[in-house]
């Protein structure tokens, strides 16, 4: 099943069962694919899914250290939740051994010596790790290896 397929089937379950939480994430998800949809006449993969996913779980992470920071926490525990929810659709993430060994193998594989070659690094592990790892953070493994 695809994960859109998926994220219908669990609307329509937290519908029955009346989780009015877990529905109001659930359909901020489908309006964010609709309007992804929408904007570039497409109808978006596995792949562009998660990274709206992705695109969502960093916005909540972003409100959510706004919000701890105007000691707000009624509104700190509603985005924490939703955070929750959103990376229950995201594949396992990788763990940290094999983060480095994809980017030892990337770095290998486009011979990059410098952090000239960054973007290509990038390139690799953008295809190998979407929705398994924090790019920002795989961003700045592959800088301190590559010397930056």
């Amino acid at each position: 099943m695809s994960l859109k397929g998926r994220i219908t089937d669990d609307m329509k379950a937290a519908m029955r069962s009346g989780e009015k939480e877990r529905l109001g994430v659930i359909r901020m998800i489908t309006a964010a694919i609709k309007q992804r949809e929408v904007d570039e006449r497409i109808d978006l993969d596995d792949a562009q899914v998660l990274g709206v996913l992705e695109k969502m779980i960093k916005q909540r992470k972003e409100s959510l250290v706004q919000f701890q920071a105007g000691k707000r926490q009624d509104l700190v525990d509603k985005e924490a939740a939703e955070i929750t929810l959103l990376q229950g659709y995201l594949p396992s993430q990788l763990s940290e051994a094999e983060i480095d060994t994809l980017i030892h193998d990337a770095i290998g594989a486009v011979g990059a010596a410098s952090i000239k070659d960054m973007g290509k690094v990038m390139g690799i592990m953008k295809a190998k790790a979407q929705g398994r790892a924090d790019m920002g953070a795989v961003g700045a493994k592959i800088k301190a290896k590559l010397g930056g």
